[in-house]
């Protein structure tokens, strides 16, 4: 079966990478992301020097809002006749003192890292059940149980996505819906604060990384399902 995907977040950084391995595995990928500009260009970027620039449509979309995420399944679904993968990427750092924080601060994280995923899964749940054999991908982090001060907002929005989708793999399994989470550490992206200048992140994991995780994930045997990946840099700075 042809890989078909949604990718969250899929204008850069690690989405940007999921997406990019899904295509180089013959798989067709919908991406989102929250600006109309950056989603064009990404797309431009994955296409290129595609053998079929169908393949890939993007579109914006904000996961924080659920008729946005609800018109995202409607396109994949009018556009590919259906999708058997659904990644959900998206998500937003802020990191400060809880003393500091604003309830805007701490409600765009959790709706964001947590409330989208749920938006998400909920609207592609019925497409998924009928397409048989079909997973649900979480990008979490390590920051997930390996805490952070001045993380409280991040770090408790991905510990409940690693609760979340541990929980939810439980519900659908017997539906033919495999469900797991990826819990990154040190990744070379701008997520968080861009690295200064000159600095060597050549430790750091790369997106691409992540994105050989979930094709290794869906490669996996029907009887298989690794339900929680942790993945770390192999040494440190």
């Amino acid at each position: 079966m042809q890989t078909t995907a949604i990718v969250t977040g899929g204008t850069k950084g690690i989405g940007f990478g999921i997406a990019h391995a899904v295509l180089s595995g013959g798989g067709r990928v919908m991406i989102t992301g929250r600006d109309t500009s950056g989603v064009a260009e990404a797309v431009g970027r994955l296409t290129a020097g595609l053998d079929d620039p169908s393949r890939v449509a993007g579109l914006a979309s904000d996961v924080r809002d659920r008729q946005s995420v609800e018109a995202v399944v409607r396109e994949t679904v009018e556009r590919f006749g259906g999708f058997n993968v659904l990644v959900n990427n998206a998500g937003v750092g802020m990191f400060a003192d809880v003393r500091e924080m604003t309830d805007d601060d701490w409600s765009r994280v959790i709706d964001t890292n947590l409330t989208g995923v749920f938006y998400c899964c909920r609207a592609a749940l019925p497409h998924l059940k009928r397409a048989g054999s079909s997973w649900i991908i979480n990008i979490a982090s390590l920051a997930g149980r390996n805490f952070l001060p001045k993380g409280a907002a991040y770090c408790a929005s991905k510990a409940g996505l690693v609760a979340f989708s541990e929980s939810l793999m439980l519900d659908v399994r017997a539906d033919g819906v495999r469900v797991s989470v990826i819990m990154p550490g040190s990744v070379d992206t701008d997520f968080g604060a861009p690295s200064a200048p000159g600095a060597d992140n050549s430790w750091k994991l790369a997106p691409d990384d992540i994105g050989e995780v979930v094709m290794d994930l869906l490669r996996q045997p029907s009887r298989s399902l690794p339900s929680k990946i942790e993945i770390r840099p192999a040494r440190t700075r």
